[in-house]
């Protein structure tokens, strides 16, 4: 073992053993505790760039054991996706840290809330370095249940029932998705990720890989399992919802990309069912986000939307086969691209919100007016995830979009089968997905010209947002900011020396092994779909944003109105209905009639085998009596006997009459000794035994009493138990 695969444990387990350090610091000195965290943080950072370089540039695999965990131990692996991703995670935490010395500086519980941002770090690196599904559920497990912490932060009302949510959908996702590694693995006998391909070859294992699917698609924030994004990130503190959603659901994805392009690679049916939830949660979530006038929710939503263009790239991979170099590339660039978007701009929601501790547009309006920084930051994540040219969403958004075009081309051509979706359903998606990047853009200019172009309507307000200006961060979270905003200009404008390197990394993991050919991005066939994204942006600003969502008061101004579908709101109208209604009344209602049926059985079983009981007694009692008066009937032998009776003596000097005629004739050679006379009494003496055991039992109908009551007792230690 060589000391990369030592640097695994350690980025591993060093953050759980920091977050105790940290703690115990915490308890005597708080300053110490913040400084000790970031120096964890950093540490973690400085460990996964050490892990890069000693594995050549993420070339060199690297494996890390623990030996006998469980049962089955635990398995880590490096490749170039994993410590790609793992480098971003270390990054966001290294940075929400940094800037959650000012945001915490007035909330309660930071002990307890950086200690459990520690425990998910290892277990969110553990989730990316596994290299099996069992490992992968541990660390999956460990990272929902210390994250919960994260959204109860505040312990108000409304933060401790989105964090029931979240945690009811981490649970009984969990549980799901355990149940498909059960089945995975009785299937293919192995777990390990990177034999799961071969060892699936002939199999059926859509169930398994569905279990699975729905336990990391929720996590991943996917549709309809979304409903715990809105909820969680506006009452989550702002840097753990830029790590809610720019990395905790990247392990969903992670999930999502370990069955698609590992267990079902290339497998068209699979593909077209994640293109189809791709799709749905791509639109639903840019549909709530334009809807929405609180700044976090609009972000939650968005992340619903982005996830489902993910998720449209890995179905994409799915359809296209040994052609998927532009559907995988742009997923993996488009992952990365949105945990970097979502660390900025809930950063840029923190900033707003320690200083007036409200989101609501209406509140906040006119906010970032004169704050050039503070504009200048938002404006580079707006753009990023809008996918404006020259700035790295463009790049990615492209790709993808140019794997759709790929695709209903190779279908026109006759080169590709057509499957469930055919040519005209392919135009449909294109058009859906070029209308969700109009969306995006038409909600981040909603809340770019709410914060700051407008001014507030209360000029008293507005002028003490005005003499905020230069103090409302620090120089520490206005560094952390710059350095993340920065980022996508750079990238964007300079795909070909940044993120072709970086889908270079992780194509491999994602069932892409050849080099891709060079893309021409800033071409006019690949800036139209972008161009015609914007043009859709700009209209629905106007005539959602600006018309329809905009209202006036009585004194004439303006304010925006809330849009929120509430029928939307599945969490609501569906699942607390259905989980904590229905199903309870219905089951209840089932039970009760059980129970109904079982009391009457209970009554009339005891009637009825007393009833069956005397009639089997009678027609005993009638055999009996019979049998007495015919075949045991008293009669004088015509010889004191040895053994049997009357008839058994009478049938055996029968027999051996005609054994001696058969003798003296047929046989005479070979003539018969068999004494049937002896052979009968035999057979008798047999007969009698059985019937004298028979005699010696309890009679039918008390054996039936007997079952009935047993039966009864049974039932009665169930129903006091709860087993019914």
């Amino acid at each position: 073992m060589n000391i990369g695969s030592f640097f695994i444990g350690d980025i591993v387990f060093l953050p759980m053993l920091g977050a105790i350090v940290s703690y115990l610091i915490g308890r005597k000195d708080k300053k110490m505790r913040d400084y000790a965290v970031s120096a964890f943080a950093i540490l973690e950072f400085i460990l996964l760039a050490a892990l890069f370089l000693l594995s050549n540039g993420a070339q060199k695999q690297m494996i890390f054991d623990v030996h006998g965990f469980c049962g089955l131990g635990l398995h880590f692996e490096t490749n170039g996706f994993r410590i790609v991703y793992g480098i971003i995670a270390a990054f966001m935490w290294m940075m929400t840290l940094l800037f959650s010395q000012e945001y915490f500086g007035h909330y309660r519980n930071r002990n307890r809330y950086y200690l459990f941002q520690l425990i998910t770090l290892g277990a969110t690196e553990g989730v990316f370095l596994s290299a099996d599904l069992y490992t992968t559920f541990i660390f999956f497990e460990i990272m929902s249940m210390a994250s919960y912490v994260w959204v109860a932060q505040d312990e108000r009302k409304e933060s401790l029932r989105a964090a029931a949510t979240y945690l009811a959908v981490a649970v009984i996702g969990g549980l799901v998705m355990l149940m498909g590694i059960f089945m995975l693995y009785q299937q293919a006998g192995t777990l390990t990720i990177s034999e799961l391909h071969d060892a699936c070859q002939g199999k059926n294992i859509y169930a398994a890989a569905l279990c699975m699917f729905v336990g990391f698609a929720a996590k991943a924030g996917a549709f309809p399992l979304h409903i715990w994004l809105p909820k969680a990130h506006p009452v989550a503190p702002a840097p753990a919802s830029a790590l809610l959603s720019g990395i905790l659901t990247k392990t969903g994805i992670f999930g999502v990309i370990v069955i698609s392009c590992q267990i079902l690679l290339h497998d068209w049916k699979w593909g077209t069912f994640i293109l189809c939830v791709g799709t749905l949660t791509m639109v639903a979530g840019a549909v709530l986000a334009i809807f929405s006038i609180d700044f976090k929710r609009t972000l939650a939503c968005s992340s619903v939307s982005q996830i489902g263009f993910i998720l449209v790239g890995i179905g994409m991979q799915g359809l296209l086969g040994e052609e998927n170099a532009l559907a995988v590339r742009g997923s993996f660039l488009h992952m990365v691209n949105h945990s970097l978007f979502k660390l900025l701009l809930f950063m840029v929601a923190g900033v707003i919100y320690m200083n007036l501790h409200k989101l609501d547009l209406n509140d906040i309006r006119g906010f970032g007016r004169n704050k050039p920084l503070l504009a200048a930051v938002y404006l580079c994540g707006a753009l990023g995830i809008g996918g404006i040219p020259l700035f790295s969403g463009y790049v990615s958004k492209t790709l993808i979009h140019e794997s759709i075009v790929e695709y209903i081309v190779l279908l026109r051509e006759g080169h590709m089968q057509a499957g469930v979706l055919g040519v005209s359903d392919m135009k449909i998606i294109e058009w859906l997905f070029l209308i969700s990047g109009g969306l995006t853009v038409a909600y981040m200019c909603k809340l770019f010209f709410a914060v700051f172009i407008e001014k507030n309507q209360d000029a008293a307000v507005q002028a003490k947002y005005d003499a905020l200006n230069g103090k409302y961060m620090n120089k520490t979270s206005a560094a952390v900011l710059t350095v993340c905003a920065v980022i996508f200009p750079v990238m964007g404008s300079l795909p070909h020396m940044t993120m072709d390197k970086i889908a270079d990394l992780g194509q491999g993991f994602m069932g892409l092994a050849e080099h891709a050919h060079e893309v021409a991005y800033f071409s006019f066939t690949n800036l139209k779909g972008g161009l015609i994204s914007i043009g859709i942006g700009v209209l629905l600003y106007l005539l959602v944003a600006r018309k329809w969502m905009m209202g006036k008061n009585d004194a004439g101004d303006t304010f925006y109105r809330n849009r929120w579908p509430a029928i939307l709101d599945l969490e609501d109208y569906l699942y607390r209905p259905v989980l904590l209604t229905l199903i309870p009344t219905v089951a209840g209602f089932f039970c009760k009639i059980l129970d109904s049926v079982v009391d009457v059985l209970a009554k009339i079983l005891p009637l009825a085998g007393g009833v069956e009981a005397g009639f089997f007694d009678v027609i005993t009692d009638s055999i009996v009596v019979f049998l007495r008066k015919t075949v045991y009937r008293d009669a004088m032998p015509p010889q004191e006997l040895d053994e049997g009776n009357a008839l058994t003596y009478a049938i055996g000097r029968i027999g051996n009459a005609i054994k001696h005629l058969l003798n003296v004739t047929v046989r005479r050679s070979n003539p018969k000794k068999k004494d049937y006379v002896h052979a009968t009494a035999l057979v008798f003496a047999q007969f009698k035994e059985n019937t004298g055991l028979i005699g010696r039992s309890l009679s039918y109908g008390l054996i039936l009493f007997c079952l009935g009551l047993c039966g009864t007792l049974i039932y009665l230690i169930c129903v006091l138990t709860g087993l019914l």
